[in-house]
């Protein structure tokens, strides 16, 4: 790839150091992601600025309009503290023609969006787990059409925020308890759905019209007692002890039986396109004991630290991080926008 101007663009508060040095672990999982993508970028030969965003875009206007960088690297994850406006942000750029990295703005509004994704999904029959939605300032009826035990969570945070074990409910008082959590803590509406036994699995996709599956990753909740539900909680996720306390990781999903891979393939695209995705995403399943597999959700844009999954991934099947970064970028610069075939 030729040497690009690139803007990367990130919350205010994540702008990385030049240097991991002096730096705790914990001080350094905050802005790990942006500072692999930077430093990588500027590695590679590539011009690079680095743009903090909180609630205004009147740098980032003038940015684009001074420096004209040849793409955009979006690692924003929402916009004044809110996760579904970082589509705005994405709209934004398309409005001042500046290509991008990522998803475009109605695949951010469609998969932030859980219930709407999962309706969507419903109706183009891809299996998801049977849901309902208990909104916030409505009087609390419970859904009875569903069965327990059931998993509750925000209708629009990400990165596991509010999911704990107690997540998981088995009878109406503690759906009741959890719900109240949500709308009270969280400040959002509350998603129900059939809580689904098995494997977690992870499908990571790069593409635009022509899409590319990565391999199957899976999480390993190892140790952790059966009592427990096996489910990706906020500490299963980001707490360092936790998972080594309990031996929890990511790995390759190298043992799963063809037909199931089968499904995962086919199904990854069809959320893809059906949600109108592009750039790269990963998929969220679970395949129940029977080997059924049900998408829990789609993740536009997801973590692409150099140590995190969907690198992993990508690097399994023989795409190193550099590679994979160029290859984020042409798929950016190469998405056709509306504003490119000259509409308007």
């Amino acid at each position: 790839m030729k040497k690009l101007r690139m803007l990367v663009v990130v919350h205010a508060s994540l702008v990385p150091p030049d240097s991991l040095e002096g730096f705790s672990d914990k001080q350094i999982d905050e802005w790990r992601t942006e500072y692999d993508v930077i430093s990588t970028l500027r590695g590679m030969g590539h011009e690079v600025r680095c743009l903090g965003v909180l609630d205004s875009l009147s740098e980032l206007r003038t940015s684009i309009a001074d420096w004209k960088p040849d793409v955009v690297f979006n690692l924003l994850e929402e916009f004044n503290g809110i996760v579904t406006y970082d589509q705005h942000v994405v709209a934004f750029l398309e409005l001042m023609q500046q290509p991008y990295t990522g998803c475009n703005p109605r695949g951010l509004l469609l998969s932030r969006d859980k219930p709407l994704s999962k309706q969507l999904l419903s109706y183009h029959r891809i299996p998801t787990p049977q849901f309902a939605v208990l909104r916030r300032g409505v009087k609390l009826l419970l859904p009875r059409k569903l069965k327990y035990p059931l998993f509750v969570k925000s209708t629009s945070e990400d990165a596991s925020l509010g999911i704990a074990q107690a997540s998981v409910v088995d009878d109406p008082q503690r759906l009741r308890e959890r719900v109240e959590f949500v709308h009270q803590q969280l400040g959002s509406d509350a998603l129900v759905e059939e809580y689904i036994e098995g494997q977690e699995l992870y499908v990571g996709v790069l593409g635009n019209e022509r899409l590319r599956r990565l391999p199957v990753w899976q999480m390993k909740f190892g140790s952790m007692p059966e009592s427990l539900p096996a489910i990706a909680t906020r500490k299963v996720k980001w707490d360092r002890r936790y998972q080594q306390k309990y031996g929890i990781s990511t790995e390759a999903a190298n043992d799963l039986p063809p037909a199931v891979l089968a499904q995962l393939d086919r199904m990854s695209r069809r959320i893809y396109r059906t949600l109108g995705l592009s750039g790269y995403a990963r998929m969220d399943f679970r395949v129940n004991a029977a080997g059924q597999v049900f998408v829990l959700e789609a993740n536009a844009n997801p973590n692409i630290a150099s140590a995190e999954d969907f690198a992993q991934s990508a690097l399994s099947s023989g795409i190193g991080y550099g590679e994979l970064l160029s290859r984020i970028i042409k798929l950016g610069r190469d998405y056709k926008a509306e504003w490119r075939a000259g509409y308007g």
